[in-house]
Parts: C-alpha cells; structure tokens; sequence
C-alpha cells in the first residue's frame, strides 16, 4: 500500500529515488536541462501528498495551497530560505532538510575557490590552452602566497569550522566572526580568535562567507566593507549569493579594491551580475560546493528519508519547524 503521492521537482541521484518509490507513488520533472517554472511546480505539486524539491525552487504558499493534502516538503539542501516555512507552518506542514552531510565536501570546495583565485589557476589554464605559454618567465602569472597568511571566516559553524581546521595545515592565523562567540573548547581546537566584522574584514587575507541567508546578512557584504578589505585581499563566497552586494563586488573588483574573489554562488542566480564575466580576478563556479557522487546520493538519501518519515506519522530527523508537529 502506498504512503501517498509525491513530487521532485529536479531529476535527484537514484539510490533517493528508489527509496521514495519503494513506498511511494512518485512523479520527477525531468527535463535536466533547465528549471521549472513556477506554473510547472505549482501543477505538479497539485493532488500530491509530499514534495521534495531543491534550492532552486521557491516554494510560496500558493505552491502550497495547490495541495490541500500536503504533509511535508523536504529540501534538498542545509539551507531552506527558498521556502515560506511561516506559510508551511501555519499549513501543518512539515519542512526537513539535509544538514551535516555536505559539511566536509563544502569546505574542501571552499579551500578550491581560495587556492583557484590566489594562484590564478583557471587564468593560467586559459593562458595555457589559448597557446600563450611560451616558456617559464619569472613575472608569469603571479599569485599570492596562502601558508602563513590571515584567513577570516564569516559563519562559524559546521562549515566555517570545517574550513578553519583546514587552516592548519597552512599555518594560517585563523579570525572568525559569528553572531556569538563559539565554545572556548573550539576556539582552541582550531586556534581560531574571534573578531568583530570590520576587525576581522581589515586584517584577514583571505575571507570566507559561510553565513546562512536570512534578513540580518543580506548584503553583509558592500560598498562598505569591501573598501575596508585589504588591497591584497580575496573574497570567498561559497555560501549564498545574496550575502552579497555583488554590483558593488563588481566595482570593487574593477577598480581593485581587492585582490580578487571566487563565487561559488550569485545573487540572482543563474544571472551574473554586468560585468563579472569579463573580470578576470574572479573565479566563478556554477553552485557545485557539495558537488561530489558521495555527498549528492547522501543528500538524496537524506531528503527521501526525511519525506516518509512523515508520511509514516514519525518525526524527521531534520526538521525546520518542530512547532508544526505540537
């Protein structure tokens, strides 16, 4: 017997899959090239039971008042600003997430971005397929050194920890800055010393967003403090793209401000900012920080698991709204 009908909005690695249609009646957008539309969400959530859909989609409550029997909406991602949790609440709905799992693999690609933009690595790969490598010259392409620097990290948690106990092995100085001080055990574990936002934005070599969106960090990055950034300093941001003020990213990249940046995430994505692609003191990766075979089929894992835990009338692992369940 089924547990209910159930909605994925995005094609999602099979071993997830198979665990939703094991017990469930399971329809998928397939079309991999391109994501639904609003209108394609909202028809194929209609008369569904369960919805598990991705970052991507925006999942309003007019998404949700298209299935008057919807019981949960589970997210394939840590973060779930993509979705009304209010609206969902209020609704009886559940909504899940996948934290925890993408940590290491997000801060493995956070240390890609830094080491890409410092050591100009996907310019001298363009230099080099382009033909215009004619031999070892000793003021060819260069970079900034990363061992014995200042890494500042914005967000200091399971990611932003990750990243700073990968500051070891670089013998970095490690600030941090967070909404609070983390444990004293911590500190000292990643000998990382905790700064107020502009201390940490006028000393740090290297600065790493890992902050979740929400109202207090959109745009946490401007004009403002971009320009208390070093001249020699990098911009890290694989955590969401309106953190921030990428038009103001633009302008101080052009005049060089900073030394550069490496986006993993955009503000209005898949939309570049005017401007950005034609710079080539930024690296720019299409949202593939948790990009990895293990990582992606875990998350799927961890998304169907989510689903019918609530169709089985049991509590999730990963929930958002806990109230929703009083």
């Amino acid at each position: 017997m089924s547990l209910g009908r159930v909605y994925v909005t995005r094609p999602i690695p099979q071993a997830g899959l198979d665990l939703l249609r094991q017990e469930c009646e399971v329809t998928v957008f397939e079309d991999q090239d391109r994501l639904p539309t609003k209108e394609e969400v909202i028809e194929g959530v209609r008369g569904k039971d369960a919805l598990l859909c991705l970052l991507t989609e925006e999942i309003t409550a007019e998404v949700m008042d298209a299935a008057p029997n919807l019981k949960v909406i589970s997210n394939y991602a840590v973060g779930y600003n993509n979705i009304d949790v209010e609206a969902a609440t209020a609704r009886g709905i559940v909504v899940t997430n996948t934290p925890g799992v993408l940590t290491e693999t997000t801060a493995d690609f956070a240390w890609a971005l830094l080491m890409a933009v410092a050591r100009r690595v996907v310019e001298a790969d363009r230099f080099t397929r382009a033909g215009k490598f004619q031999g070892w010259g000793p003021l060819l392409l260069l970079g900034s050194d990363v061992y014995g620097k200042c890494l500042g990290v914005i967000g200091m948690g399971r990611i932003g920890q990750a990243i700073a106990r990968r500051a070891r092995g670089f013998d970095m100085r490690v600030l941090y800055y967070n909404r609070r001080r983390v444990d004293p055990a911590i500190e000292n574990e990643l000998q990382a010393t905790y700064a107020s936002l502009d201390e940490l934005l006028q000393e740090a070599d290297y600065v790493v967003l890992t902050v979740p969106l929400t109202p207090e960090t959109h745009h946490l990055i401007g004009p403002r403090e971009l320009a208390m950034m070093k001249p020699t300093a990098y911009l890290i941001n694989p955590a969401r793209g309106p953190v921030v003020d990428e038009k103001a990213l633009v302008e101080a990249l052009k005049s060089r401000t900073i030394a550069g940046a490496a986006l993993d995430v955009f503000e209005e994505e898949p939309k570049l900012t005017p401007g950005l692609t034609e710079l080539d003191n930024v690296v720019l990766a299409p949202h593939i920080a948790s990009a990895t075979t293990e990582t992606r089929t875990k998350m799927a894992i961890m998304a169907a698991e989510n689903l019918l835990a609530v169709l089985r009338n049991q509590r999730p692992k990963h929930i958002v709204n806990p109230e929703v369940l009083k």
